[in-house]
This record gives structure tokens, C-alpha cells and sequence, in this order.
């Protein structure tokens, strides 16, 4: 399971012994993190420093975790950053409303490590998955799109050809069209043109007869 070191995580519990818990546990892993006591504050956060992994209580003063998670995942450029809830409570309706918020997974308090890290280890790896997937999609949404330009600039090239080939070929057939009509008109031309002196003078004894 690979999992980048340089991951962030943002921390959001306003009970100092949880904050001191999920910061000791998170800091033998090596990885970075970002603390909020308050929904408010975790909004602000976010915004400013992209985690890549939130954990999220459920019970906040102003608004609370519920709420805080709707904002994240109504933002276009903050939704796909995963959210673990934490919560001491044992109602399964609870889990069920921050599913279907968007939220991946859910912590129980009392922490326990070894569950915390797991979680946290699973959906950092799916995370970084799902972003190397979405640029690799992106690499062969270019590649297509590259592809495609390029068979539309082949197609038209061919086009334009085929046009040209059909006018010379056009050009030609006119060409040789007209060359037949010359043909056909200059034999009777030449023709009376050759006979223009004896008609006169066939004419002009007629004429002296007739006198």
C-alpha cells in the first residue's frame, strides 16, 4: 500500500485531549498536519492549505461536523478530499446521515491507534489512487482529444486533394472539349476559307455571262 509521506491531514476536535492523541499518533507516521477546533476554522483552513485526508468530529461548537461536511462537499474544488468522521455516540442513524453527506468513514471515541491508523492508512492510499487515476484520464482525455485533431487535419488535407484531383480532372475533360469543337469548327472554316478565291472567280464568270 503506497502512501505519499508528504500527505496532509487536517485535525478538526475541540477536545485538547483528542487533538494531543490523533497529533502524536499522525506524527510517528511522518505525515504533516493541520489543526481546527471549529467548523468555521476548518472551512477557512481547507481553503488555504488542501489536505488530502479530513478527520472531522462530529460535535463542534458554531457549526457542527454534519453541517461543516455539507459545505465541503458542496464545493466543486473541495469535495473529493475524503472525510472521517469521529464521534463517541453509538446511533447508527448518525453514521448513516454522514455517509450519505459524503463522508468515507467513521472513527469511534475512545480512539483506539491501531483502528485510527489503519483507517487513515486505507483512505490515503484510495486517495492518492483516485487522483493518479484522475490524471491519467486527463493525460488520455489529451491524447484523444490531440488524436482527434490531428485525423480531422488528415481528413481535411485528403479533402482538399480530392477536390484539386476532381478540378484537374475536370480542367482536362473541358480542355480536351474544347479542343474537339476547335477541331470540328476549323474544318469547315478551313474549308470555306479555302474556297473563298475560286467561288469569286466562278462567280465573277457568271456574272460576265449573264451580261
Amino acid at each position: 500500500m503506497f502512501i505519499p509521506k508528504d500527505s496532509l491531514i487536517l485535525i478538526v476536535d475541540d477536545n485538547p485531549t483528542n487533538l494531543e492523541f490523533l497529533s502524536d499518533s499522525l506524527v510517528d507516521e511522518g505525515w504533516e498536519m493541520v489543526v481546527a477546533t471549529s467548523g468555521e476554522s476548518a472551512l477557512q483552513k481547507v481553503k488555504s492549505n488542501r489536505p488530502d485526508l479530513i478527520l472531522l468530529d462530529v460535535r463542534l461548537p458554531g457549526i457542527d461536523g454534519f453541517e461543516t461536511c455539507s459545505q465541503l462537499k458542496s464545493d466543486s474544488a473541495l469535495k473529493e478530499i475524503p472525510i472521517i468522521f469521529m464521534t463517541a455516540l453509538s446511533n447508527p442513524e448518525d453514521k448513516v446521515k454522514g455517509l450519505n453527506l459524503g463522508a468515507v468513514d467513521y472513527i469511534t471515541k475512545p480512539f483506539q491507534k491501531e483502528e485510527v491508523l489503519a483507517r487513515i492508512r486505507v483512505h490515503l492510499h484510495l486517495n492518492y489512487l483516485t487522483k493518479a487515476l484522475a490524471e491519467k484520464n486527463q493525460l488520455l482525455q489529451e491524447f484523444n482529444e490531440s488524436l482527434e485533431q490531428k485525423v480531422e487535419d488528415r481528413t481535411e488535407e485528403l479533402n482538399s486533394a480530392q477536390l484539386q484531383m476532381m478540378q484537374q480532372e475536370k480542367l482536362s475533360s473541358l480542355g480536351q472539349l474544347v479542343a474537339g469543337i476547335a477541331h470540328e469548327i476549323n474544318n469547315p472554316v478551313g474549308f470555306i476559307s479555302n474556297n473563298i478565291t475560286p467561288a469569286k472567280d466562278y462567280l465573277a464568270d457568271i456574272i460576265r455571262i449573264l451580261r
